[in-house]
């Protein structure tokens, strides 16, 4: 089928140009390299109040920690009054100290959570 688009001109040679059916301008699209996300910690802050029991919960229930690593956070929570629950992409980070001040409140303690750009 492509010899009868094929036509000699004069010189000889074959000529593709417009008959051929197949577009001879090459478009080169460059890929462009997809920023990563910018990456937030999500820290909990050490009062007096909020019983250690309930920042266990919320690590469990909230940043899906086993009970073990729950209480590794919480005591470092405790001791060294920060500790981090985890590491996300701003929007997740941002519903995730929203859903703990939330939890916190309902449950009438202070506890204080906050995330930072990594």
């Amino acid at each position: 089928m492509l010899e009868n688009n094929i036509t000699a001109n004069a010189s000889g040679s074959d000529d593709f140009s417009d008959k051929s059916g197949f577009d001879t301008d090459l478009d080169v699209k460059t890929k462009q390299k997809s920023k990563r996300p910018a990456l937030y910690r999500v820290i909990l802050l050490n009062d007096d109040y909020t019983p250690m029991e309930f920042v266990v919960y919320i690590l469990q229930e909230l940043f899906h920690k086993s009970e073990e690593e729950a209480m590794i956070i919480m005591l470092t929570v405790h001791n060294q009054g920060a500790g981090e629950c985890g590491i996300f992409p701003h929007e997740i980070a941002e519903a995730k100290v929203a859903q703990v001040i939330a939890k916190a409140q309902k449950d009438q303690h202070p506890l204080k959570c906050f995330m930072e750009k990594q």
